[in-house]
C-alpha cells in the first residue's frame, strides 16, 4: 500500500465558525490549530496548507484558567530599552481582545512560512458579528465537544 501525499488539486478549504463565549482559551487555541493545519481530515498531508478558514466569534469573551489574567505578555518595540508589557487581563478587557486568541494560536502551530500562511486563514472578531456570511460557514460547536473546554465566568 502506497502512502497518500495530498496535491493542490485534492484540497477541499471549508467555513467553520467557532463561538468562544465562555470557552477556555487553551483548549480553544488548540482546537483552532488543528482545523487550521488540517489534522482533522484523513487526507492530511504535512507540507500542504489543506486546513479550513476558521472564523473566530465573541474572543472578548474568551475564558483564560488560574491566575493567566495577570500573566505579562512582552513585546518589544525594537528600540534600546523598548520592552513593554500588558498582562492578559488587560489586553482582553482593551481596545483588540482578539489578539490573545491570535496570539494563543499562532504559539500553537509549527514556526515556518507554512505555518504563517495558514494563520491567514484564521479571523478572529471581538463581537458576535462577521462579514463572512456569504462563505455560508458550518458551525463548530467547542462547548459540546468536551465538558472541560467551558468555564462559568
Amino acid at each position: 500500500m502506497k502512502t497518500f501525499s495530498a496535491t493542490p488539486a485534492d484540497i477541499d478549504k471549508q467555513w467553520v465558525v467557532i463561538d468562544a463565549e465562555g470557552v477556555v482559551l487553551g483548549r480553544l487555541a488548540s482546537i483552532i490549530a488543528m482545523r487550521l493545519r488540517g489534522k482533522h481530515k484523513p487526507t492530511f498531508t504535512p507540507s500542504m496548507d489543506m486546513g479550513d478558514n476558521v472564523i473566530v466569534i465573541n474572543a472578548d469573551k474568551v475564558q483564560v484558567t488560574g491566575n493567566k489574567r495577570n500573566k505579562p505578555n512582552y513585546w518589544h518595540t525594537g528600540y534600546p530599552g523598548g520592552i513593554k508589557s500588558r498582562t492578559t487581563g488587560q489586553i482582553l478587557e482593551g481596545a483588540h481582545p482578539e489578539r490573545v486568541v491570535m496570539q494563543a494560536v499562532k504559539r500553537m502551530l509549527p514556526g515556518g512560512p507554512l505555518s504563517r500562511r495558514q494563520m491567514t486563514n484564521l479571523r478572529v472578531y471581538a463581537g458576535a458579528e462577521h462579514p463572512h456570511s456569504a462563505q455560508e460557514p458550518a458551525v463548530l460547536d467547542v462547548k459540546s465537544m468536551n465538558p472541560k473546554n467551558t468555564r462559568s465566568a
